[in-house]
């Protein structure tokens, strides 16, 4: 079972199997945040604040990790399935999928969140 939990006007929350087969002039769907179904599905992208640069590799995305004094990590049980980055002068870690095409919003919000007013995410 797949799908998106939405929420009714009169606060009652429902499974949408596939919210884009739902008609767009359906008003009894609201969400509490008000934006639309597609807003928030869309892509998001990890731009880099310094340099204006969008991520889009790990090999971009290490070496500006790198310059921040974040290290690859290759130790412990997941080191051939992720991606892993540490820092010297804290506990922080940063794991990642090693495919590039796994990396998404909760990836990208764990960076920002790790290295504050350096990365931002936007939608794309």
């Amino acid at each position: 079972m797949s799908g998106v939990w939405m929420f009714n006007k009169n606060g009652v929350m429902r499974l949408v199997e596939n919210p884009y087969n739902q008609s767009s002039g359906d008003s009894s769907d609201s969400t509490s945040s008000g934006g639309s179904q597609q807003q928030r599905m869309r892509r998001k992208i990890l731009l880099h604040l310094p340099t204006s640069e969008v991520v889009s590799s790990y090999g971009s995305l290490e070496r500006i990790l790198k310059g921040l004094g974040w290290e690859r990590y290759y130790y412990g049980d997941n080191a051939d399935h992720l991606l892993q980055f540490h820092k010297k002068t804290s506990i922080d870690l940063i794991s990642l999928p090693r495919d590039f095409s796994k990396f998404n919003s909760i990836h990208m919000y764990d960076i920002v969140v790790k290295n504050p007013n350096v990365f931002h995410v936007r939608d794309m």
